[in-house]
């Protein structure tokens, strides 16, 4: 689940608004949209889905359905920008606002879009935008900071813990899952000529991956465990390897996945996890993986980084029983509220625990790293669905027997 949702402070329905909103919180107020007379919940059949200017979208729903809605097409304010979606990944947090209505304390609690890994073509600007034009092809980083002088989190550059986001498609804000979307240009990336929609669109959980490896302070040479090979954890091994990690050792419970990270790195060791073993089973697993015949390869004690990409709690008890003295688990992965962890075992080795909260000034980069072709995003797109198709995308992405690695929409 990529670390892109918490709480705003905001109400999460579409109907009011905070006392004193900021400028991005009245601007988006969800109520616009609910309260529009071009809104409307679409039935199968409806013209507007075939209808090449209706501004649909998908959405989630308190009653824990997802649906098509027609939304009214956007008009560019003063900084604003409209983009036509061309691409968007569901989440594995999309699913879950679906499946269980909630994320910690973001609840949906009415009609409220889906979708924030998105990319798409500029239609249109408005007053005193100039870091885009008509026609520029855009990544939407989809979390919008208040950026008021009063906010300790923005005024010190840690804009991804601002309490006052607009975070789209995190309740109650419409995500970018749409075809017409209007953001705040100065929150959109350009895209180089050599990268596609598509890996516009998956720069979003990429910058998921670069803000953990950043803030795990992954060098060259390190030892790296990477727990769970889902869209997060894949994207952790693609940025792992071009940052030197050597060797890199990956977890799965399900062996398509771990095949599957086999293509992207072929010489990355794979430990594929039994459902009944202990932590302390799984982590004398992954330090025999890591070893290399000859002496050269981990030091007894375990490797030095964990990725923890799934948020678990017996996948991080295993990180932690995987490393040397000295060594990190950082975990990027979204688990429950309460969890434990061997506090002695810790302690006594010096193990380094770190979380992180979504991310900050990663796009930039995760776009040059594409573009310069030192991570390769292609492959993570396994299947494509028209946007009048967004509900069984939602059906594919859900269901892992489905074998989907990331699954796009696309206009």
């Amino acid at each position: 689940m990529c670390q892109n949702h918490g709480s705003n402070g905001t109400p999460a329905n579409g109907a009011s608004h905070v006392a004193n909103p900021t400028f991005y919180e009245a601007q988006y107020d969800p109520s616009k949209i609910l309260k529009h007379a071009d809104f409307k919940i679409l039935q199968t059949g409806d013209a507007a889905l075939d209808d090449p200017k209706a501004n649909i979208a998908c959405a989630y729903t308190p009653a824990h359905e997802v649906l098509m809605i027609n939304k009214p097409v956007p008009v560019a304010r003063k900084g604003e920008a409209i983009v036509h979606v061309k691409a968007t990944g569901i989440c594995g947090s999309d699913v879950h606002f679906w499946k269980h209505g909630h994320i910690g304390p973001m609840v949906v609690t009415d009609v409220n879009g889906a979708g924030h890994e998105s990319a798409g073509e500029v239609i249109a600007i408005g007053e005193g935008v100039t870091n885009v034009a008509v026609g520029d092809r855009v990544a939407i980083e989809a979390g919008v900071p208040c950026g008021q002088a009063d906010c300790y989190e923005c005024r010190i550059g840690r804009y991804n813990a601002c309490p006052r986001v607009v975070f789209f498609s995190t309740p109650p804000y419409h995500g970018t899952l749409t075809r017409y979307h209007a953001h705040p240009a100065a929150w959109l990336h350009k895209l180089p000529d050599n990268v596609s929609f598509e890996e516009g669109s998956v720069c979003e959980p990429l910058a998921v991956a670069l803000a953990g490896i950043d803030r795990a302070g992954l060098r060259l040479g390190d030892e790296v465990l990477i727990c769970g090979a889902g869209p997060i954890g894949l994207v952790s091994l693609l940025a792992a390897r071009a940052a030197g990690a050597a060797p890199i050792v990956i977890t799965d419970l399900f062996q398509s996945r771990l095949d599957f990270a086999k293509t992207l790195v072929p010489n990355v060791r794979t430990v594929k996890i039994e459902r009944g073993w202990t932590p302390e089973e799984t982590a004398a697993k992954i330090k025999a993986a890591a070893a290399t015949p000859g002496g050269a390869g981990v030091n007894e004690g375990g490797l030095r980084l964990a990725l923890e990409c799934t948020g678990v709690e017996s996948s991080i008890r295993t990180a932690i029983h995987s490393m040397r003295f000295g060594g990190k688990v950082f975990v990027i992965g979204v688990g429950g509220d309460e969890q434990s962890y061997p506090f002695g075992l810790v302690g006594a080795r010096e193990i380094d625990l770190q979380y992180q909260y979504r991310y900050a000034e990663q796009y930039p980069k995760a776009i040059r790293l594409v573009s310069e072709g030192l991570i390769d995003l292609k492959p993570l797109v396994t299947h494509r669905f028209p946007l009048n198709k967004a509900v069984e995308a939602f059906q594919v992405a859900a269901d892992p027997t489905q074998g989907a690695i990331k699954v796009q929409i696309q206009d």
